[in-house]
């Protein structure tokens, strides 16, 4: 088997999890909707459970904080 590995943009895996954590659909449906394995979905699925506990914590805003300091210090470098 000399095939190649498909890749899914962020945006198709975001689209699917959130299909499957809706549960409109059953993990079945999904994989015949969309041609992606059920194996995927289920992980999709989880990381975007995990992840979300990301979003509404303070470490993702001291995280932006220091990037935005550190893009002005790169900034004041250039000119």
């Amino acid at each position: 088997m000399t095939g190649k590995r498909k890749r899914y943009s962020a945006e198709f895996k975001a689209k699917v999890a959130l299909e499957a954590i809706r549960g409109e659909l059953t993990v079945s449906q999904l994989v015949a909707k969309h041609g992606v394995h059920q194996t995927l979905i289920n992980a999709w699925k989880k990381q975007a459970i995990e992840g979300m506990a990301g979003v509404f914590s303070d470490k993702a805003e001291v995280a932006e904080a220091s990037h935005q300091g550190e893009v002005e210090k790169l900034h004041a470098m250039i000119g």
